[in-house]
């Protein structure tokens, strides 16, 4: 299994309309290559960070992919593919990009060094230690 991070404005897609959703959706509107590219490797099963981008800056939730890449319906252009994601469960406590920042143990990790990517991997060690600090069962 592989770990990732989503990225979302709130106001435009948080947390509680992925969760309302009730079912997959899919994670479209994605123009950046490499986040693509990071879609296209996923695969079923695999689980996600929810990240409040913005003003909050936090990782908020899991989200599990239910559908492997797949074209976005939200483009006639052959290059944007996503996949879709459901819900798995919130965090107890929101892990803010402060505190992800100020852990020596994830200094390496890509939301730390390239923030602006929409989807990014996510290592078996930082998932761990996100979840840890967040409350959360991995």
């Amino acid at each position: 299994m592989a770990y990732w991070l989503f990225k979302s404005e709130p106001e435009t897609w948080g947390w509680h309309h992925q969760v309302a959703k009730g079912a997959p959706e899919q994670w479209d509107g994605v123009r950046n290559y490499a986040a693509r590219n990071n879609m296209r490797a996923m695969k079923k099963g695999d689980l996600g960070f929810f990240y409040h981008s913005v003003k909050e800056k936090a990782v908020v939730g899991i989200v599990r992919v239910a559908n492997e890449a797949h074209p976005d319906s939200t483009t006639d252009d052959p290059r944007w593919e996503c996949v879709d994601v459901e819900a798995v469960r919130p965090f107890k406590r929101p892990v803010t990009l402060d505190e992800i920042k100020a852990n020596p143990d994830l200094e390496n990790m890509v939301l730390v060094n390239n923030s602006r990517l929409s989807v990014q991997p996510v290592t078996e060690e930082e998932w761990a230690i996100v979840c840890r600090m967040g409350e959360t069962e991995p």
